[in-house]
């Protein structure tokens, strides 16, 4: 299982929130300490470097805010972040340094490294996006299964239980995901992987692959 642990999957200085991954295993288990952490990190937070929205938003002077974006707190926008027009972050998220977040994007729940882009059309729920990790337009990490059920992590040496309803997806540094992709409930991405565009995607992908389709999965070539 080290496959898809916080080791294993991120570069843990490219984020502000490093403190509360390194308290958990697997990266999943922070998914509800998202909230707080905020919280009381925001209380640390240089104010000569970040602005208080509100009660529980801190946004970096230097990052880019459109106008027409909305978000909710808790949240801390990082530095030289974008947030784009139409953008729409509900809450207990974390965006992190030179951060992309585009046109109609919808996070929610979820911490993004430094240098993650979402640019466009994205939902992104209950999700950890490690550092320069890219999701093409269109792209959803879906973070609730249909019937309901608490959702697993499948691996070829078996299942892990999560305990948890909402959980969307773990993608390890620079992971590409095409366009018109969807990540179901419980996927784990492994630093270096490529998605092919329109893929549905389920289960683990182990790191430096190439996702071509479900069954058929090759490994990337050295360069």
């Amino acid at each position: 299982m080290e496959q898809v642990t916080v080791k294993s999957l991120y570069y843990l200085k490219e984020t502000i929130a490093a403190p509360l991954l390194e308290s958990v295993v697997y990266p999943w288990e922070a998914l509800p300490k998202i909230g707080a952490f905020i919280l009381e990190l925001g209380k640390s937070l240089s104010d000569k470097e970040y602005e208080r929205k509100e009660e529980d938003i801190w946004i970096a002077k230097t990052a880019k805010v459109a106008e027409t974006a909305f978000v909710c707190g808790p949240a801390i926008i990082g530095k030289e972040a974008e947030i784009r027009h139409g953008a729409f972050i509900r809450g207990n998220v974390i965006v992190g340094e030179s951060a992309v977040v585009g046109n109609s994007t919808e996070l929610k729940n979820a911490i993004l490294f430094n240098k993650v882009q979402v640019p466009h059309y994205n939902y992104v729920g209950d999700s950890i996006l490690g550092y320069k990790a890219h999701m093409g337009a269109g792209a959803i990490a879906s973070n609730v299964k249909a019937d309901k059920k608490l959702v697993t992590v499948t691996l070829p040496e078996g299942k892990i239980e999560t305990g948890l309803k909402k959980f969307g997806a773990m993608l390890g540094d620079e992971v590409e995901v095409g366009c018109g992709s969807v990540l179901n409930p419980g996927t784990v991405v492994g630093r270096k992987s490529n998605i092919y565009p329109l893929s549905l995607v389920r289960g683990y992908v182990p790191e430096k692959s190439i996702y071509k389709k479900q069954g058929e999965v090759v490994e990337k070539e050295e360069r």
